[in-house]
């Protein structure tokens, strides 16, 4: 695209770019890693929810390099496809794995979402019932997403910006009724840091959609200057916000009301200490920012899926755009398979195959930061440490999964062998008539 095309066609300057990284993590994340999270770690929570940040940005620094580097919109898959050009099977199962990696974060956005709706009302507030609502808020911003890109931005940008003042407002409310003495002793007796970095490990998956920034290089303003920018001031906005929204809801709800329930923790508990004032502002935040995530990660995750298809690895159809840049039917695609999701899976299911999934393809991204260290000069030092602290959460978060719930780990691995296997057949399927010989 020359530069007088892009000046022409850049509906997305800084402002809407933080916004759609923030839709991406500050939404599921907080209103659904709460309960788990300190049902497992207690009063840690907040640590690990520091520590999970802090491993995104090392992750977030090989995204970056390798997004100017390359100035291509399908990120994670196109960075490795490009990185390692004959490892076409390898790309397949990538893409794969990440799109459905979205997917599966676009079910919890939407199960969170329906959670906390739901909770407000009787004659929902059963299975079928979430499932319904869950569907239908997906089916909202996927009309939205499938109207306008600039629209799309300035909804988004509403959206975010509106729901980090009613977090911080939320967080006011706790910390006035709240008593940080509730927060003693941070590593109780039955708590070990094995544990806390564990669950460091599951907070990853709230801070994945950083990378959504970059399924829309062709859309942005100044992209080299705006790409870093954009994901490490979002980073940081969203490690804050969750710290001290964490903080703050430790101080005054109960750990076991918390517990009790952790699907819509901050509700049950603000209803108790904040009276229907308090419940209103914390159901009505949730409710935004679970909206902008899916509306943020469905925008970036489809143009993800259009890159992937144009390349063969899912049908061909969903690469096709309208109003040039708007991929209608990989969005619509995305939206059904995110609500089946939903059908089939609960919340924890669901956020730890996320965590696993996101994970490993940074893990994989930093990798190919390594080998590209020169050519993006790179710290290889920092990129080295991105690779360790990554592989380490990955192995813990498995064997958390492993000796917490066998059950649940088959399930994952099963679904990750269906993943693989429909990835492998297509790359086969749609190779090169020279490489099929």
């Amino acid at each position: 695209m020359n530069k007088i095309s892009r000046e022409r066609n850049n509906p997305l300057g800084l402002g809407e770019l933080i916004a759609v990284a923030l839709g991406g993590m500050v939404g599921g994340g907080i209103f659904s890693i709460l309960g788990i999270s300190t049902e497992q770690i207690g009063n840690a929570t907040p640590i690990a929810i520091l520590i999970g940040g802090g491993l995104a940005f090392f992750a977030a620094y090989s995204y970056v390099k390798l997004a100017l580097l390359y100035k291509d919109e399908g990120a994670t898959y196109s960075f490795f496809k490009k990185t390692f050009p004959k490892s076409r099977m390898a790309s397949s199962v990538i893409g794969w794995l990440i799109t459905f990696g979205y997917i599966s974060t676009l079910a919890l956005y939407a199960f969170t979402f329906s959670s906390y709706f739901c909770s407000q009302f009787e004659s929902l507030n059963h299975p079928i019932g979430q499932k319904l609502v869950a569907g239908a808020i997906i089916s909202v911003f996927a009309v939205v997403n499938l109207v306008s890109v600039k629209g799309m931005g300035k909804v988004e940008d509403v959206m975010v910006y509106t729901k980090i003042v009613i977090l911080l407002f939320i967080s006011g409310l706790l910390a006035g009724k709240g008593d940080l003495q509730k927060l003693q002793p941070l590593i109780s007796a039955d708590t070990t840091w094995m544990k806390v970095l564990m669950v460091s490990a599951i907070t990853f998956v709230a801070y994945e959609g950083f990378q959504l920034v970059i399924n829309a290089y062709d859309e942005m303003d100044k992209p080299q200057v705006n790409i870093p920018r954009a994901i490490y001031i979002s980073i940081g906005i969203a490690i804050t916000l969750y710290v001290v929204l964490a903080v703050a809801a430790l101080s005054v709800i109960p750990k076991e009301s918390i517990i009790a329930d952790k699907e819509y923790s901050l509700a049950a508990g603000a209803k108790t200490f904040l009276g229907g004032f308090g419940q209103f502002i914390v159901i009505f935040g949730a409710l935004l920012a679970t909206s902008s995530a899916i509306s943020g990660t469905l925008f970036g995750a489809s143009r993800l899926m259009a890159v992937i298809s144009k390349d063969g690895f899912f049908p061909k159809p969903l690469s096709e755009k309208v109003q040039t840049y708007i991929p209608y039917k990989a969005i619509i695609t995305m939206s059904i398979f995110a609500w089946i999701l939903v059908l089939s899976g609960g919340l924890q299911v669901i956020l730890e195959f996320g965590s696993i999934t996101f994970i490993l393809v940074s893990f994989l991204m930093a990798v190919a930061n390594f080998k590209k260290r020169k050519e993006t000069n790179s710290s290889a030092w920092f990129t080295g440490i991105a690779m360790l602290g990554l592989l380490a959460a990955g192995v813990l978060i498995v064997y958390f999964e492993f000796t917490e719930n066998l059950s649940q780990f088959i399930a994952i691995l099963g679904f990750y062998v269906l993943l693989a296997f429909g990835a492998i057949i297509y790359s086969k399927k749609n190779a090169p008539t020279a490489d099929k010989k």
